[in-house]
């Protein structure tokens, strides 16, 4: 469950960038990159939660 947690986390860590140099890039639009990144707080906020469940 920790390792999950902490995946979760990575990705929420790395989607940002990448969804940004896309969208500078013009291989996305604006939408789809605030999708990218509001996808990726949700899974850098679901990661911790894993992962502080898995301590306990």
């Amino acid at each position: 469950m920790r390792a999950l947690g902490r995946l979760l986390q990575f990705a929420g860590l790395v989607i940002p960038p990448l969804a940004i140099v896309s969208q500078l890039a013009e291989t996305i639009s604006l939408g789809q990159m605030l999708t990218f990144l509001v996808a990726a707080v949700a899974a850098f906020w679901i990661g911790r939660i894993l992962e502080g469940y898995a301590a306990e």
